[in-house]
């Protein structure tokens, strides 16, 4: 094709490996790769193309992002979703759900400055008070839980999603693909299609899809996580991560208080003095050693 072909704008859809499709303004998909290494875009990206074909394209740049959802551990970063305004947290009253997990989940959600939004699926198994008694703690915080039983109703959902480029995150066997086959009947089969002509369908385990709900309202659909690394954040956006901590935070005696044993904390005081769960400071110090070990 013609070098000096125009570029066009497009929103990132779906990433299997390295090779994305890019949503053009009119709907139409290009099956798009990038120039050289570059493999660090995600859903939600907005991108500017050029053809190589009819149906096929390469990324030439991006543009700046709003947000950035990602984990990291020691070795490397994965890119979760770009430009969302929303993280759905996925749990569900059976397989049990990972309490550790959660809150690395809001404390991702804080860092990057996106909503999070609980979602307890499954709610019409008989685990489901356990499940509610543990996420009474959050709602106490002030975040939103929602209470649904995908498989028969997820009408409790929708008025969240409204306005909202949400980005579904959580472990396997939480309902996620239940929720996103309830709202979107018709993507099913469409989204197995996509896997196979992009990947030949070997990516499909680590793909990432974006949905339109409507005109104003994109749900990305993210692979379940066992884990959430949280390496690339410093010592002070943990803190804060940690929304109850902020009235307290500044007042230690020391000022590199790490907050563990060291006297005259005021985070630990907030804790004897019941403005602070045990169970929080108990994540936050678990996570604050895994970021300085030493």
């Amino acid at each position: 094709m013609n070098n000096n072909q125009k570029t066009l704008q497009g929103l990132v859809v779906a990433a299997y490996g390295k090779r994305y499709q890019v949503e053009l303004a009119d709907r139409k998909k290009i099956s798009c790769v990038t120039r050289g290494k570059k493999t660090d875009l995600a859903c939600g990206d907005i991108v500017n193309i050029k053809l190589t074909d009819r149906a096929e394209g390469v990324v030439e740049s991006s543009e700046p992002r709003d947000t950035l959802l990602y984990r990291s551990n020691a070795y490397k970063s994965k890119i979760l979703a770009s430009n969302v305004t929303q993280i759905i947290i996925v749990l569900a009253t059976q397989p049990s759900f990972y309490e550790a997990l959660l809150n690395r989940c809001l404390v991702a959600a804080e860092a990057a400055n996106i909503k999070p939004l609980i979602v307890l699926n499954k709610c019409d198994l008989a685990e489901t008070n356990d499940a509610k008694n543990k996420l009474s703690l959050y709602e106490g915080l002030g975040y939103d839980v929602v209470y649904l039983s995908a498989k028969e109703d997820v009408s409790p959902l929708l008025p969240y999603l409204k306005h909202q480029q949400s980005v579904l995150v959580g472990q396997s066997g939480m309902g996620k693909s239940t929720i996103i086959n309830s709202l979107l009947p018709d993507e099913n089969v469409r989204t197995r299609e996509i896997s196979s002509t992009l990947d030949s369908g070997k990516h499909t385990t680590t793909a990432t899809h974006l949905y339109h709900l409507n005109d104003n309202s994109t749900l990305i659909d993210s692979p379940g996580l066992q884990e959430f690394g949280l390496n690339h954040l410093s010592q002070e956006a943990l803190e804060l991560a940690f929304i109850e901590f902020k009235p307290f935070l500044g007042h230690c005696r020391f000022n590199d208080c790490k907050h563990q044993q060291e006297p005259d904390c005021t985070i630990i005081n907030a804790v004897n003095d019941g403005k602070v769960t045990t169970v929080r400071l108990a994540f936050y110090q678990q996570l604050s050693q895994e970021l300085s070990p030493n």
